[in-house]
């Protein structure tokens, strides 16, 4: 049931939304229900014979989650985007104009969270690696959306998917937390920027979800500390003062609202959504 009227035919782009379970996948759905047209975006496929690869989304899941969308009422779109392509996310931009109208909504959600070295094992490929996509790519997003919709003259909403790493670092995970870190600078400033034209920047900070990604990150994380998983999922449980991680739902619902305008005097914040483990 919709819960945002004032979204209903707006037009959303979400980048990284090609992954069953995954973060974008929870968003475009819940745009959905509320009337948003969305379009969908991840990197076009190249085989999964790399370990980079093998993280990705494939084009048929992003194929079966638009298809979701439509056969539930929705009204949504598939396109291939890599975010360190200037050219293709401005394309991007233009798709959307060009299918739908307008863009209303760009949600730079597309990220590498699976490059978790200690520094002393990090390499400078890893490491561009990450900064690319988490980073430029979220610059990408907020300047080829920005110019498009200053030039429709109605604002807008820009939503960036930072982490609990925006706020707190984590050992092993030096490129991740300095991407997402720089995020909310880089959220802060553009908002400063782009509120004259009426456009709402926001990020928003989850603690650990268990999506695909995080899946792995589980497994990863609790070989690394030795704990085990269940122990490594117990303690995990055990600090966050709701008692669980978070689900892509939560995530999905705090996005929904800085989109709406009821949200509409709030831009420039980076919103924890961590079940109170991050409060600052």
């Amino acid at each position: 049931m919709a819960q945002y009227q004032d979204l209903a035919g707006k037009v959303a782009v979400i980048t990284g939304a090609g992954r069953k379970l995954g973060l974008g996948e929870a968003m475009a759905k819940r745009l959905a229900e509320e009337g948003v047209k969305v379009i969908l975006t991840d990197i076009r496929p190249k085989g999964q014979d790399s370990d980079f690869d093998s993280h990705l989304g494939t084009g048929g899941e992003l194929e079966q989650i638009v298809n979701d969308i439509n056969d539930s009422g929705g009204e949504a779109y598939g396109y291939f985007c890599d975010v360190t392509n200037a050219d293709e996310v401005a394309a991007t931009a233009q798709y959307a104009v060009d299918t739908l109208g307008a863009l209303d909504i760009w949600i730079n959600n597309a990220g590498v969270g699976f490059i978790m070295k200690p520094i002393l094992e990090m390499d400078v490929g890893d490491w561009d690696k990450v900064l690319d996509v988490n980073l430029r790519g979220t610059f990408y997003g907020i300047k080829f959306a920005a110019e498009q919709m200053v030039k429709q003259g109605k604002g807008g909403k820009i939503i960036n998917i930072g982490s609990q790493a925006s706020k707190s670092g984590f050992a092993h995970a030096s490129a991740y937390t300095t991407s997402k870190h720089g995020m909310t600078g880089l959220t802060r400033v553009a908002a400063m920027e782009l509120g004259p034209h009426g456009i709402n920047v926001n990020q928003i900070c989850p603690n650990h979800v268990t999506t695909g990604l995080g899946k792995w990150q589980n497994q990863h994380f609790s070989e690394v500390t030795g704990k085990g998983h269940d122990k490594y999922m117990q303690d995990m449980r055990d600090r966050i003062p709701l008692g669980r991680p978070g689900l892509q739902q939560d995530i999905a619902k705090a996005c929904a609202f800085l989109c709406s305008e009821q949200a509409q005097y709030i831009t420039a914040e980076a919103l924890n959504v961590s079940g109170g483990e991050e409060y600052h």
